[in-house]
């Protein structure tokens, strides 16, 4: 199953100023979330951002933030249950008036846009690979979202560390791809308007 954009929302974990420099090749990852950031702003992909107790940890890199709808402080590891589920699945909105007196046309047409809105499939990524972002990763995957963790866009302190929550994400399910996958599946032909865009991320 490729990725789709119309269907994607991309999740940031913990890029933070005071914890990247004591990661594993943290300035490749950053980079990565940044291009993925920027690709997903082009192609109309809501973006969002998590912080781990921001008092301490300090803010997610400013550039990032910068292409957040919104960034969501946090001291549980995972975000899902501190505000994160609420921004990728929000509320059902109460219909206005009586459905049922609606024409069966336009009934139809309200749940075919419902479902067009509905943004299940979760492109994940950030640090640290095996503590935050693994458990928002194992806790979407509960929630029945579909998840991809971007490899090369996530990093641990160690290599080990990284390497064993990659593993364990594989085994639940979680889909492991690249940042070029992840943008080439976003665009699917080179047609697309955004293409040349999106491809000078890459260069």
């Amino acid at each position: 199953m490729l990725i789709d954009s119309a269907h994607c929302q991309l999740v940031l974990v913990d890029y933070q100023e005071k914890l990247m420099p004591a990661l594993l090749e943290s300035d490749k990852a950053l980079a990565n979330a940044l291009r993925l950031a920027q690709a997903a702003e082009l192609l109309g992909v809501p973006t969002w951002g998590t912080e781990q107790n921001p008092a301490k940890l300090g803010p997610n890199a400013p550039e990032l933030r910068a292409l957040c709808r919104q960034t969501l402080p946090k001291m549980a590891f995972s975000g899902v249950y501190e505000g994160l589920l609420d921004v990728l699945r929000p509320p059902a909105k109460a219909p206005a008036g009586n459905a049922r007196s609606l024409p069966r046309h336009l009934q139809k047409s309200r749940q075919a846009r419902e479902q067009e809105e509905a943004r299940s499939s979760i492109v994940l990524s950030g640090c640290e690979t095996h503590v935050c972002l693994l458990q928002t990763a194992l806790e979407l995957v509960e929630e029945e979202f579909d998840v991809w963790v971007v490899t090369d866009a996530c990093t641990s302190r160690t290599q080990s560390n990284r390497d064993a929550a990659l593993d364990r994400l594989a085994s639940a399910g979680v889909e492991l791809v690249s940042t070029e996958m992840v943008l080439f599946e976003w665009l699917r032909t080179a047609e697309h308007p955004a293409f040349k865009a999106v491809h000078a991320l890459i260069k």
